[in-house]
């Protein structure tokens, strides 16, 4: 599929996206986010407790040769990675961080609202940098449609930007994120520990070569756990 076939996917999916809670209580959160290791990406999820932050289970995927980058299509590029490595957890998340735009999209449909469609997961949008939009007391608007929030969760560093994705309303968005800020870290921490235990292998591989990264090691790391 080219940048066209996936425009035109997205807006026809766009409107499955459903900007509204689709849970009750949350007892454990996940933390997903991908890494480039040359050509290939290295997806880690983190499934936590969501009352202490214990570590209930890792899962980490090396996906060889993804799609080039685009950034209105990421989730075609690092969506196979994170889906292969979700169907390897045992204990599935109540809500799904992940590093990602949700709604806060063209067409609603970033990494973190595509993957929650696609798992049927209320999932969280999270990034660093603002993707588009403008910025109005703490709101995101993109035209006059509200599509997320930045906020700035640790002192004399640069805001976040928090989107819902699929099965999260944008009050809720704010408030399990707010919730989940543990200082001194600027993101979520279920999104910290995928980070943290992600970039530890990626060096990991890197250090044993290329070669290991994406040759005879490449079962243990799909099932890698905490």
């Amino acid at each position: 599929m080219d940048n066209f076939e996936f425009k035109k996917e997205q807006l026809k999916l766009a409107p499955k996206i459903l900007v509204q809670d689709g849970f009750d209580k949350v007892k454990t959160i996940g933390g997903a986010e991908c890494f480039t290791m040359g050509n290939n990406i290295l997806a880690c999820i983190v499934v936590c407790k969501a009352d202490s932050f214990e570590v209930i289970e890792t899962k980490i995927y090396l996906l060889t040769d993804p799609l080039s980058y685009h950034p209105e299509f990421v989730a075609y590029r690092e969506m196979p990675a994170l889906i292969e490595a979700y169907n390897l957890l045992e204990t599935e998340p109540d809500v799904l961080f992940v590093y990602g735009s949700g709604i806060l999209h063209p067409r609603k449909m970033g990494l973190a609202a595509h993957l929650g469609l696609i798992l049927n997961k209320p999932t969280i949008g999270i990034t660093e940098k603002l993707p588009l939009g403008r910025v109005e007391q703490g709101k995101v608007f993109l035209g006059v449609e509200i599509r997320g929030f930045e906020v700035k969760t640790k002192e004399f560093a640069n805001p976040i930007y928090i989107s819902p994705g699929h099965l999260m309303s944008l009050g809720s968005a704010l408030q399990l994120t707010a919730k989940t800020i543990c200082y001194p870290h600027k993101v979520p921490e279920p999104l910290q520990l995928a980070r943290k235990i992600g970039r530890k292998k990626m060096k990991e591989l890197i250090g044993g070569g290329q070669e290991k990264a994406v040759g005879f090691d490449r079962e243990s790391v799909k099932t890698v756990a905490a």
